[in-house]
């Protein structure tokens, strides 16, 4: 399975305030069928418990699916797609800024570009 790095960066001007909010995520790696995989999410520019945190991916030549997503800083369990429920775990580390996407026992259909998003 291929996971590639993805940089979303979004520059607002609002009353000569400048804010860049940025998403970077982990390098690309690839995996063989069965192994595991952790992908991280280092953000920058706002507070993340603010927002819901979440991820989705893209197989090549499909639409986005969306994965899942986590109430950041709250207690509450994260919310996954019934049809890949079990399959990916989403935590976070409020403190350092990060979310984390984790896959175990990958399989070929999880060939896909994963996006970290708010």
């Amino acid at each position: 399975a291929h996971f590639h790095e993805l940089l979303l960066n979004k520059v607002f001007s609002f009353a000569g305030v400048y804010c860049e909010i940025s998403l970077a995520q982990s390098p690309a790696v690839v995996k063989t069928p069965g192994e595991s995989v952790k992908l991280s999410c280092k953000i920058s520019g706002f507070t993340m418990t603010s927002y819901y945190m979440g991820w989705v991916r893209q197989a090549p030549g499909k639409g986005l699916e969306w994965i899942g997503r986590v109430n950041s800083g709250s207690s509450n369990s994260p919310d996954y797609a019934d049809s890949l429920k079990g399959q990916f775990v989403l935590t976070e580390d409020v403190p350092s800024n990060m979310q984390y996407i984790e896959a175990k026992s990958l399989k070929p259909e999880d060939t896909a570009v994963y996006y970290c998003a708010r």
